[in-house]
């Protein structure tokens, strides 16, 4: 997606619900308790996979939904709180459509910390940022339900990994008001992400 991007100078998003997995970042992969992590993720049913965008460990159960906005820039050193900024604009005005009023920030001790992050009774949504000379892609999750078994999951990764992490933490659209049905998160998000640009494209799948 970087790559058509940054050939064809035009922009694209991707939003889609990943299958059950625990996704690592490269930090956790240079852990001393990667091993451990990955074990406890396949014990509670999660397939782990390692992604080149973010930080921490997340996450997703089928109903999570994960998103990409991919765009060209010219110069790869500025810019970069602009994007994050109207990527979290972008997705509380998703979330408002769905009746989920999220704020921008955090709880302590949440999965996959970051500065980025939209919460409602827990964190719901994470944004993260990878940049090239030709592209940058914003791109991150929201979790649409199933908060109990994600917790359950990423405190047993967490624990091996020593890092800190509070279960209550996360939280999730349905438990914030919002529908529990992915689909409908999926065209939210989306619609938010293309906004009014008609050069956007919409990647399937």
């Amino acid at each position: 997606m970087l790559n058509r991007v940054g050939e064809a100078g035009e922009p694209a998003v991707r939003v889609w619900t990943p299958h059950r997995q625990v996704a690592f970042g490269r930090r956790d992969t240079v852990a001393s308790g990667y091993d451990r992590a990955v074990a406890a993720a396949r014990d509670h049913g999660f397939e782990p996979v390692e992604r080149r965008v973010g930080g921490r460990a997340v996450a997703y159960t089928g109903s999570t939904v994960a998103f990409a906005h991919a765009v060209p820039i010219d110069r790869p050193r500025t810019g970069i709180d602009t994007r994050y900024a109207t990527a979290s604009e972008r997705l509380q005005r998703a979330l408002a459509t769905l009746g989920v009023d999220a704020v921008p920030g955090e709880p302590a001790d949440a999965f996959c910390p970051g500065s980025h992050s939209l919460q409602r009774g827990g964190k719901l949504v994470g944004i993260a940022q990878r940049v090239r000379t030709d592209a940058a892609l914003v791109a991150g999750c929201v979790v649409v339900a199933d908060r109990d078994v994600i917790a359950s999951v990423l405190d047993a990764v967490y624990d091996a990994l020593d890092q800190p992490f509070d279960p209550a933490s996360v939280g999730s659209v349905a438990a914030a008001g919002g529908p529990s049905d992915p689909d409908r998160v999926v065209e939210a998000v989306e619609r938010a992400l293309v906004g009014t640009a008609t050069t956007t494209t919409v990647v399937e799948g």
